[in-house]
């Protein structure tokens, strides 16, 4: 009997995880596929690219063929000094064409059209980019509140059994009310921290939950002892000269350099001549003044020529808000350059720095374990109290804490150092995700209770 209820309790799992509405951890992929699906700023990118995309052949259109129908009725009546009043319907149906020779300012318009395009695709992409930190930044966030809130959580179990140690050892007369009261007093500060921490924990799970669509599950974990690294290449001068070229800001500034320019080619052709082909094909039914109908088919084509000679100074002062614009855009370009390279040293030197920070804390987790040992060896022969194993646990937990939330940070710089050059994608989230595994019920190490 007992062998097959251990049978059974063996795969009770494996049957619960093929029911329907099972729990799994959350991996950062699966939670940036949940989030781009649902994400407004994208959506808003993307419908902003699909309406700039229309521009096109709009503007094409100024340089194709238009052909118009026409048609005419009317009601006519003749009513002479002498004679009988003749009533009369003129009719008339006429097809008319015209074919652009010689547009130069629609050239323009649909050359601007297409890069205005260029920009919406490099926009919906910042977008993308953008959602990978902000989904990444919100998956540690809630992973560091968890931490911060066990972190807590061991101490308070270490405290609970300092403060019931206390309580034994005050009734049999070994201890003061001060060590109690010592014990209290850190017992009710634990309570409160947990209180916040738990809010704070809450809060982030909130935040991850409105980027995915749905209440924030079980996420995956760093594996314990990860290696991290600095991203290619590896000096600072190097990432910077990609940002100032491959910045998606940058490129965007590029683009609206480039229709600046030629805005105003644009509006200088206003000076210059167009040249149409022109045609039409018709039919009418009419009276004359002698009071007989007249009908005539009628057919024309031609070409039509027009030369601007003065249009009040108009073009010459949109061709000076041109040039003005343009140097705007120049400035623009440049701004983005140097705020895209101040962005990628940041960046990068707070990936260095956090690595230099992830390696002081790898050595301070080894040492505090070692604390931890000399300590709980020291209260079994009875050199140290029990005061000093909780301090040296303490001490641990939270090395591990500011040791995982300094990974934490390593990665999410790392991938704002990839955004600063535009180069941030999904194949990172998954070399991410590799690092990920799911959550483990860990022993609690508690603190040993006086005998």
């Amino acid at each position: 009997m007992a062998h097959r209820l251990t049978a059974y309790a063996r795969t009770m799992p494996f049957v619960l995880a093929l029911l329907p509405g099972a729990s799994f951890a959350m991996d950062l992929v699966e939670a940036y596929r949940a989030a781009i699906a649902i994400d407004p700023l994208v959506a808003s990118a993307n419908s902003q690219l699909a309406a700039t995309r229309e521009r096109v052949p709009q503007a094409k259109s100024g340089l194709l063929p238009a052909i118009n129908a026409t048609a005419a009725v009317s009601r006519q009546r003749v009513d002479p000094n002498i004679g009988v009043n003749r009533t009369f319907t003129p009719q008339s149906y006429g097809v008319n064409l015209s074919y652009p020779l010689l547009r130069l300012q629609n050239v323009e318009t649909f050359e601007q059209s297409k890069l205005a395009v260029a920009a919406g695709e490099t926009q919906l992409e910042l977008a993308r980019q953008d959602l990978i930190v902000r989904v990444t930044l919100a998956y540690f966030d809630v992973l560091a509140a968890q931490d911060n809130l066990e972190t807590i959580q061991a101490q308070k179990r270490a405290i609970t059994e300092q403060l019931a140690s206390a309580k034994r050892n005050f009734e049999v007369g070994t201890a003061t009310i001060t060590d109690q009261q010592e014990a209290q007093s850190r017992f009710d500060l634990s309570e409160a921290q947990e209180a916040v921490a738990t809010f704070e924990l809450n809060t982030k799970r909130a935040a991850l939950a409105q980027l995915i669509g749905k209440p924030a599950p079980e996420l995956s974990v760093l594996r314990p002892g990860i290696l991290l690294s600095v991203p290619g290449p590896a000096r600072e001068s190097e990432w910077t000269e990609r940002a100032r070229a491959d910045n998606l800001l940058v490129q965007q500034a590029r683009v609206a350099t480039e229709i600046a320019t030629r805005e105003i080619d644009k509006q200088r052709y206003g000076h210059y001549p167009t040249l149409d082909l022109v045609g039409s094909v018709g039919y009418a039914e009419s009276s004359t003044a002698q009071l007989f109908n007249i009908n005539y088919n009628q057919a024309a084509i031609g070409v039509q020529f027009n030369l601007p000679l003065y249009a009040g100074g108009g073009i010459d002062a949109k061709v000076r808000e041109a040039a003005a614009l343009k140097d705007k855009s120049f400035s623009d370009l440049e701004n983005a350059r140097r705020q895209a390279e101040q962005t990628a040293r940041q960046s990068f030197l707070a990936v260095n720095g956090g690595l230099a920070q992830v390696r002081a804390l790898e050595a301070a987790e080894k040492s505090s374990k070692l604390a931890l040992d000399s300590n709980l060896l020291g209260y079994q022969v009875g050199v140290r109290i029990n005061i000093d194993v909780l301090n040296a646990q303490q001490q641990l937990y939270t090395t591990q804490r500011d040791l995982s939330k300094a990974r934490y940070d390593v990665i999410l710089n790392g991938m704002r150092l990839k955004l600063t050059t535009g180069g941030l994608s999904e194949e990172d989230l998954e070399r991410v995700s590799k690092l990920l595994e799911p959550p483990t019920a860990a022993a609690p190490v508690t603190a040993p209770a006086t005998k």
